[in-house]
């Protein structure tokens, strides 16, 4: 999260707002399941792995965000089980498990440094310290650690604030050994910031802020490697804040054709947020380019989650709340109509948003989504965590 935090962050109820963001004409509410309230601090990433569901805090809302909050989610409300206070830390940023359940690792920010720690979950609703990694590299703050397996190992890429001087850089961290992470790679990137990556198929992409997103092989196409990745293309998005991505492998053709870039612009918690989506086209990795957008006013938009096998994105946007977006079919097609003036395809104009939520529950300024198996789940920096059922099968 990179907003712009005004007055209204420290006076949210006199600033905030019931009116939502207007919706888009065929747009159909998502239906609320339940909601789990955290209310003494603001509420970050979310993960979920079966039935447990953990949420990280940020930043300081009368008490720091250094707490993962830690949900039984097998029924239809988020009940919470208890709450994991992290040393260190005055606040967190991403959280995962790892690909086969065994860890946890937790991103923190700031003061006294910034860090990764290694979490056993042999017991999934109590997480058992393991280890923390923290270097000089890594003092400034971790924002987000993206936990990914490449040729059957699992690493962490780290992207580092930049902080008095020291630009932002990512740093590769080997799990391997959990009680004993070690980095086999580190370079500064980023204008100014690195913010996120993806990795998927022996490529890593990284989002750049106003560098845009530069695409790497690491092991996917060439002779790269995570110890030694090789840049195969760059792009600058329009209106840059490249924030995150997702490669989006396309379930119905089987298509890996495009990339969807987040950009968060300028906001206020509860109040306002802007950034739109960016749809790239990476056919050849050497020459991407954008080829359509989705926007919502006032609102902006901040992770992502992808049903790929039904073609649908769904997006934190903030106090938009969550959009539903269908990405089937050739994204950068569209009548002249639907066009922008610089002949991108206006994914909003096309009638693409499916569905949003939640509705009717007052102000939400939704930071993450995550799609598991037939539930949709939200993390609400104001409210919680929502559980949502994702957009409906079609009948007939």
């Amino acid at each position: 999260m990179r907003l712009t935090l005004f007055a209204c962050a420290l006076f949210l109820i006199a600033c905030g707002s019931d009116n939502p963001v207007e919706q888009r004409k065929g747009s159909v509410d998502l239906a609320v399941l339940g909601e789990g309230l955290v209310q003494e601090r603001y509420t970050g990433e979310i993960w979920v792995r079966g039935n447990v569901a953990y949420t990280t805090t940020w930043g300081n809302r009368g008490a720091p965000g250094n707490a993962v909050k830690i949900w039984d989610v097998s029924g239809d409300v988020p009940t919470l089980v208890d709450s994991l206070i992290v040393p260190g830390a005055s606040t967190l940023g991403d959280i995962q498990a790892s690909d086969d359940g065994q860890l946890l690792i937790v991103a923190t920010e700031f003061a006294p440094g910034g860090s990764i720690i290694v979490y056993s979950l042999a017991d999934p609703i109590k997480p058992a310290f393991i280890s923390r990694y923290n270097t000089q590299l890594t003092a400034p703050g971790v924002h987000t650690a993206e936990v990914e397996r490449v040729n059957g190992k699992l690493y962490a890429f780290l992207s580092v604030d930049p902080q008095s001087g020291n630009p932002a850089r990512l740093v590769i961290v080997d799990l391997s050994d959990p009680s004993s992470p070690t980095q086999v790679f580190t370079a500064t990137m980023g204008s100014p910031f690195v913010h996120d990556v993806f990795v998927r198929d022996g490529i890593l992409i990284t989002a750049l802020w106003n560098d845009g997103i530069t695409i790497w092989d690491i092991g996917g196409v060439g002779t790269g490697t995570v110890a030694n990745p090789i840049p195969l293309g760059t792009l600058r998005t329009v209106g840059g804040e490249a924030h995150n991505v997702w490669w989006f492998h396309n379930g119905i053709t089987a298509e890996k054709r495009f990339v969807f870039v987040g950009e968060e612009g300028p906001g206020a918690i509860g109040v306002q947020s802007s950034g739109d989506i960016h749809v790239v086209d990476v056919t050849n990795f050497a020459s991407p380019h954008e080829v359509a957008f989705f926007h919502v006013d006032g609102a902006g938009t901040h992770n992502f989650s992808v049903d790929e096998q039904r073609g649908i994105l769904y997006a934190a946007y903030y106090n938009g709340g969550v959009r539903a977006i269908d990405v089937t079919g050739d994204l950068s097609s569209c009548a002249a109509t639907e066009k922008s003036a610089d002949g991108r395809c206006d994914l909003a104009k096309m009638g693409r948003e499916l569905a949003h939520g939640p509705t009717g529950r007052g102000p939400v300024y939704i930071w993450g989504v995550l799609l598991v198996g037939q539930r949709l789940y939200a993390s609400d920096m104001l409210n919680g965590i929502w559980k949502l059922a994702p957009v409906p099968l079609p009948t007939g």
